[in-house]
């Protein structure tokens, strides 16, 4: 693969079109449009080191981030902006926080959130999975329940799924976030919540 590093802050659209076997690593922050369209490959956004803010409550990238993705990875060690992840229909991403509207449309790919999420998450989610750390226990509020269901991270494979993608989180970001996820795994565990459209599950079953 094409594995190419970057330091300080990318304009609009970062990783856009994205293909398999392009790995794009950024030290810093982007704005608007990361990711939109990607195909494939592996986008990694991570603050430089030494930094004293906790990355789960600071913007790393901007608004209307992964959309129309079809495939490929992102790991964002911050929070995204607004609209993140709409008309996802394949992509896997983790992120520490999202704004207004998360993973509207989407259709396939797996979200996974480790922070607070803005109002309306889910509308018109149709197909793939989220999930989502709610630490303070209002998620529900926030989210439109019109097409999908919350459910408990109690699967085998919906658990393996979650750490599997934490792990590959912090192994490129460096996460603490991530990390204090994973070494309190059995406590942190109960509190995600597992978004899952009505429709995509019953063609599942």
């Amino acid at each position: 693969p094409i594995k190419l590093n970057f330091v300080g802050t990318a304009g609009q659209s970062f990783g856009v079109w994205n293909a398999g076997g392009v790995n794009l690593q950024l030290t810093g922050d982007a704005n608007d449009y990361v990711g939109k369209g990607m195909t494939g490959g592996k986008l990694t956004i991570k603050p430089p080191k030494g930094v004293d803010y906790a990355s789960e409550k600071t913007m790393i990238m901007g608004n209307t981030c992964l959309y129309g993705a079809t495939g490929g990875k992102l790991f964002g060690c911050g929070r995204a902006g607004e609209r993140f992840a709409v008309r996802n229909s394949g992509a896997r991403t983790v992120i520490e926080g999202v704004g207004d509207h998360g993973c509207e449309y989407m259709t396939g790919g797996v979200v996974v959130v480790l922070g607070k999420t803005g109002r309306n998450f889910a509308a018109g989610m149709s197909g793939g999975e989220a999930y989502v750390l709610n630490e303070e226990g209002t998620f529900e509020l926030r989210c439109n329940l019109g097409m999908v269901e919350l459910e408990k991270v109690i699967h085998p494979d919906d658990k393996k799924t979650l750490r599997t993608m934490i792990e590959s989180h912090v192994q490129y970001t460096g996460s603490q976030k991530g990390k204090s996820i994973l070494e309190a795994w059995e406590l942190m565990l109960p509190k995600f919540i597992k978004v899952m459209p009505t429709d995509y599950k019953r063609v599942l079953q």
